[in-house]
């Protein structure tokens, strides 16, 4: 359960940091870095307890790597699912940071945008994966900064393709929530992020031995 917990808290935060600077027009091209930093200290503040995933995706590929028990699959990935809603609620209703279940704008390249989800959750997990589970970089104390900055810059340079730059089917289903995205971007999104997050693993298992 408190593995739970965390990953309720860690995804809660780091979602509320999205809807925030998202709906605000005084942060603009700030954004990413307030948003990459935001899962940079809760990877830190948790990864610990739970490995600090905040990313069904990263489940997934955490799993499929090893690194995680298929068992604590529908924990997690609800955990992270309510986080995400919450912040979206909170964000939209208590602090004037969008429009709850408001819809937003359909993707004008469809293609475009799979492709930016696909490629930047790729990255993103890759990453986890080679900073955050692997004997030979165990110990390390740069595996949340480097999470935290692939979001950076990921969103810097795949944000801008119609999808928002998701990355996270977490975070695809709180955009919807909070106004920020369609539902069908959200679904399309999520689908994304996933296909994105096994490729990673695929990837990782083909080319690491360390283990």
């Amino acid at each position: 359960m408190k593995k739970y917990i965390v990953e309720f808290i860690g995804t809660f935060f780091f979602v509320l940091t999205i809807v925030c600077v998202v709906n605000s027009a005084n942060v603009g091209m700030f954004a990413p870095l307030a948003i990459g930093s935001a899962l940079m200290i809760m990877v830190y503040a948790g990864g610990h307890i739970s490995g600090g995933h905040y990313n069904p995706a990263v489940t997934i590929a955490a799993i499929m790597r090893g690194a995680a028990s298929a068992a604590d699959a529908p924990g997690y990935i609800l955990s992270q699912i309510l986080g995400a809603i919450a912040a979206a609620v909170v964000g939209a209703s208590l602090l004037d940071s969008g429009t709850l279940l408001g819809g937003g704008d359909a993707i004008p390249n469809m293609a475009a945008g799979i492709t930016a989800e696909v490629l930047g959750t790729f990255a993103l997990v890759w990453v986890v994966l080679q900073t955050a589970t692997t004997k030979s970089t165990s110990g390390n104390s740069y595996y949340g900064l480097a999470i935290g900055f692939t979001v950076v810059v990921m969103a810097y340079a795949l944000g801008g393709f119609g999808t928002g730059g998701c990355f996270n089917p977490a975070i695809a289903i709180g955009a919807a929530f909070n106004g920020l995205a369609s539902w069908g971007t959200a679904i399309t999104a999520l689908v994304a992020d996933i296909v994105g997050g096994v490729l990673a693993a695929i990837a990782f298992k083909a080319v690491y031995s360390g283990d």
